[in-house]
């Protein structure tokens, strides 16, 4: 062996069998060109000094990773599927009652299913017919009943508005004397009611008399076929309905005897009261025993005639609606 220069002067060679030039470690083209870099040999530079990247070995390493990485998804997704596989069956089996009854379980399943033909739910049946939403109506007021002889079909008398034998408010209690019923207004009037009752085509007045105590009191109901003939009559009122004797009560408030007088109406009705002491005394502000007894008679005829218009308008709600 022997050591020399090689051509050019550009650094030792190593002489030895074969060509003088042999690197006794092997170059990439004596390894075959399989990427073998010499360690003592400086990598591959470009013009400007920088290393040059092997960009064919970097591509073979990209495609092994993806192909890894394929693989990876499939076989990751073979097994959720198989995982999910053995869920769906397990869930199968325990619904048909478990996996060691087979005939049972396949029995169970068939009844669960829907077979084709009659069974299947049909597609061309009739739909549920459906109906337009529609706010109910409000209900009836019962003054409408009330207020016109056209609505108030009710029967009407001395019974209807004054029943019974006693007058019951509270804790007070009223018998009842004498009653009637008058297609003669002026009748049943004293001064000047009865031109004005006549004069507001007034078709009837029904009275009653009820008393306690020495003290007695008459109502009389005055009927209109129209509420507002009822107001007129009511505006216009002078001079008072006429006491009702009779039934256990004697003669009372008539000339010249002073006694308490009211007036009120409500639909086609004016009800007035009279009332004082059976002795024919004269009636004081602070005689409150005619006073309390006129305020209940007169509370309870407004009642009657409520009533008379709330039935009427609750028998209207309930009837069926003809078309």
């Amino acid at each position: 062996m022997s050591f020399g220069h090689g051509q050019g002067g550009q650094g030792p060679s190593w002489g030895g069998p074969g060509s003088p030039d042999q690197d006794p470690y092997g170059s990439q083209q004596a390894r075959g060109g399989y990427g073998y870099q010499d360690p003592y040999e400086p990598p591959e530079r470009d013009s400007y000094g920088t290393q040059t990247p092997d960009w064919a070995a970097l591509a073979d390493a990209s495609a092994a990773r993806g192909r890894r990485k394929r693989w990876l998804l499939v076989g990751g997704g073979v097994l959720a599927t198989g995982a999910v596989a053995a869920i769906v069956a397990t869930a199968v089996v325990s619904m048909n009652g478990g996996s060691g009854n087979g005939a049972s379980g396949t029995e169970n399943a068939s009844g669960q299913l829907p077979t084709p033909g009659n069974d299947a739910p049909n597609q061309n049946a009739d739909p549920v017919p459906s109906f337009p939403s529609a706010a109910p109506l409000p209900p009836a007021d019962p003054k409408d009943f009330i207020s016109s002889a056209d609505k108030d079909k009710a029967p009407l008398s001395e019974d209807t508005l004054f029943p019974g034998k006693k007058l019951t408010m509270g804790d007070r209690v009223y018998l009842k004397a004498a009653t009637t019923v008058t297609t003669n207004c002026a009748a049943a009037t004293q001064g000047a009611l009865g031109s004005v009752l006549a004069s507001n085509s007034c078709d009837q007045v029904i009275r009653a008399t009820y008393h306690k105590d020495g003290v007695a009191v008459t109502v009389g109901v005055a009927v209109f076929e129209r509420e507002a003939q009822a107001l007129k009559a009511k505006d216009q009122a002078q001079g008072g309905v006429a006491s009702l004797s009779g039934s256990g009560v004697d003669t009372f408030c008539r000339a010249p005897s002073i006694c308490r007088k009211t007036t009120n109406s409500y639909g086609r009705y004016v009800y007035f009261t009279v009332g004082g002491f059976t002795s024919g005394k004269n009636v004081a502000k602070t005689d409150e025993d005619v006073y309390a007894i006129g305020d209940d008679v007169a509370e309870f005829t407004f009642r009657q005639i409520l009533g008379r218009g709330q039935a009427q308008a609750s028998a209207a709600a309930t009837e069926p609606v003809t078309q």
